[in-house]
């Protein structure tokens, strides 16, 4: 799927094992996708970090969630544009025994360069398909409460909010409201 080289690039969605799949692609993609959220907390992006992550955390980060993969348990996918990964995200079955037919949305980050592109409804639209094709139930997220254009597209991908608590999120001396979502395939067809 190489996008030509007379027009722009094409965005394409890899799983993490057709990622595994080009040991090239795959050897960037960890200090690129560093590099994506390293930027992006640095920016005030809510991604769970106060300060930016460090590289070896990231590698730690996403060599678990591909074992999760593995074991049938996570969805992993990578956005590129050409050679560039330009965005990523995930989920992961829960692990308490009576909640696994259940999953957690987390980590969708676009490079802060390209947002407004499409690139997050994309990511975020394929990991949908991915929970919904392993039979995961209810797939779940949080959101800081002023991150309000995750949680509009989470919105108009079919996520409805179940709960907030307020002033929940601490950075430094500020307080976020923390806001839960599902989508439930339950009930959608």
């Amino acid at each position: 799927m190489p996008a030509a080289t007379d027009g722009p690039a094409e965005l394409v969605l890899l799983d993490a094992l057709e990622l595994a799949c080009d040991p090239e692609r795959a050897a960037r993609s960890g200090a690129q996708a560093h590099r994506i959220l390293a930027e992006l907390v640095a920016g005030g992006a809510a991604l769970g970090w106060v300060e930016p992550p460090a590289p070896e955390e990231i590698t730690e980060l996403l060599e678990h969630v591909v074992a999760a993969v593995r074991a049938g348990d996570a969805a992993l996918r990578a956005a590129y544009l050409g050679p560039r990964l330009v965005g990523l995200g995930y989920w992961q079955r829960y692990a308490r025994p009576t909640h696994r037919p259940h999953a957690d949305l987390e980590k969708v980050a676009v490079d802060p360069g390209i947002h407004g592109r499409g690139i997050g409804r994309a990511l975020t639209a394929a990991l949908i398909e991915d929970a919904r094709t392993a039979g995961i139930e209810v797939l779940t997220l949080d959101a800081r409460g002023d991150n309000e254009r995750a949680l509009g597209l989470y919105a108009s991908l079919g996520f409805t909010e179940y709960g907030r608590l307020p002033d929940f999120v601490a950075v430094g001396e500020r307080r976020y409201d923390k806001v839960f979502c599902m989508l439930d395939f339950r009930r959608t067809p």
